[in-house]
């Protein structure tokens, strides 16, 4: 009797153990079938037709009236033509890996928009444009700091896209000679100059200080004094001031958030919370486009309550949904106002690139092109800053502000940071191209500033 239940039991094992085995041939089966699906999708191909809205050295970005994408171009072959240009129809076959967009090739349609159907303006730019050696369009993409010596000639031996002016340049003169001394400047320019200071009111004034019985208030003291009629027509006169000088971009305003008064920013800022602040900036905006004066907001992605970058690097901690549910709302309301620029920081903000300063990092720039929804010009925070001098030397520093997506460099050693990016321009390291979408971007500024024209 023993036996036969041994014997039994051992039958039941073996069956088991047959249709455990059976089991797991069933189960890897789908895994199988699974490989195989994901290689198929590696492999495959797709395309999408649009107008091109951002041209890097190492993506393209297309948008169409459904969407838009943005493709890395590394691997990107081109049809017909060795050139790309902003706004230009284009066709483009890519593939999908993980999250990346890998662009395979590009083809300009063929009905691409014609002479007669440009404007006036796409048509003198591309006049300027075609007739520009590529020393020449290096040098628009320059906004520097305007130097002790040499600045009537720099001019033209750099062909220097504009001029910023600080306290120093107005110091112990008079109003004549700072006029004629803008207009020199202009005279020597083949394209005119983007002549820009910081007059934000307050804290931060480079012209009023010397050239009116009392300096612009701050913006928190106006708008406690008289609430937005009075920013509105402190905002009419400094452009009166500014242009009657001969100058023609205000850098501001300020954009920033900050309702803590020990933060560093606070004092420049409008000091309220985030919508608030965004009507302040669109009011701001639009009053300067209505009276002809370039505008720039700052300082993108938003400063917050990080310690002063002129001193050293500023570490960002706060999170993604902080800087789109506060930070980022003033910035939208003065890009849908029509800002001409946006000013990027040199904090290191860790949500969007823990590696890389905002004005040198790309991810932070496609944000803005992309989430925000800007098309105007970009520029760096000025690159002599000690958050940046920190973190590179001089020429590399300018390479990589270029690659990471800025229009305009803000610099003072261009003597050094120019060359090296012709030099990178030349060898291929930056394409042609992008510096043909940033100089197109600034000629349309210069346009709409009556400078062009």
């Amino acid at each position: 009797m023993q036996k036969r239940i041994l014997c039994g039991l051992f039958a039941c094992v073996l069956l088991l153990g047959g249709c455990s085995s059976n089991t797991n041939v069933h189960k890897k089966e789908p895994e199988k079938q699974k490989d195989t699906e994901n290689n198929s999708e590696v492999n495959k191909t797709y395309e999408f037709t649009g107008v091109i809205k951002d041209l890097t050295s190492n993506s393209i970005m297309v948008k169409n009236q459904d969407e838009e994408k943005r493709f890395d171009r590394e691997q990107m072959k081109m049809e017909d033509t060795d050139t790309l240009l902003l706004d230009e129809e284009v066709s483009i076959t890519y593939r999908k890996e993980k999250e990346h967009l890998i662009a395979l090739q590009c083809v300009v349609k063929k009905v691409a928009k014609q002479q007669e159907e440009k404007t006036e303006k796409e048509v003198a730019i591309d006049k300027i444009i075609a007739s520009m050696s590529i020393e020449e369009k290096v040098g628009q993409i320059f906004f520097v700091r305007c130097p002790d010596m040499y600045s009537i000639e720099d001019v033209d031996t750099y062909h220097l896209g504009g001029y910023i002016l600080f306290d120093r340049d107005f110091k112990d003169q008079n109003y004549q000679d700072v006029v004629a001394k803008l207009t020199a400047y202009q005279k020597e320019a083949k394209v005119p100059l983007l002549i820009g200071v910081d007059e934000e009111g307050g804290t931060v004034n480079r012209v009023s200080t010397y050239f009116r019985e009392v300096p612009f208030w701050s913006p928190q003291d106006l708008y406690q004094e008289g609430g937005m009629p009075l920013i509105i027509s402190d905002t009419k006169e400094k452009a009166e001031l500014l242009k009657n000088m001969g100058i023609n971009v205000n850098l501001a305003p300020v954009a920033d958030v900050s309702t803590h008064t020990e933060d560093f920013i606070y004092a420049r800022s409008f000091g309220k919370n985030a919508h608030e602040t965004a009507n302040y900036v669109k009011t701001v905006v639009h009053t300067m486009k209505k009276n002809h004066i370039g505008s720039c907001l700052k300082h993108f992605p938003g400063y917050g309550n990080n310690v002063d970058t002129h001193t050293g690097i500023a570490i960002d901690k706060r999170s993604m949904a902080t800087f789109e549910n506060s930070d980022f709302i003033p910035f939208s309301a003065g890009i849908q106002a029509g800002a001409d620029s946006v000013l990027v920081s040199h904090n290191i903000v860790k949500c969007m690139d823990a590696k890389h300063p905002a004005s040198l990092s790309a991810k932070v720039h496609r944000i803005l092109r992309e989430q925000l929804k800007f098309q105007g010009v970009i520029m760096s925070d000025d690159l002599a800053m000690d958050a940046i001098t920190q973190y590179s030397d001089d020429a590399s520093v300018a390479v990589s502000a270029v690659k990471a997506g800025n229009d305009l460099l803000i610099c003072s050693n261009y003597r050094v940071q120019l060359p090296a990016v012709l030099e990178a321009v030349k060898k291929k390291e930056i394409q042609e191209e992008q510096i043909d979408a940033s100089l197109r971007r600034i000629l349309k500024w210069k346009y709409d500033l009556g400078l062009l024209s």
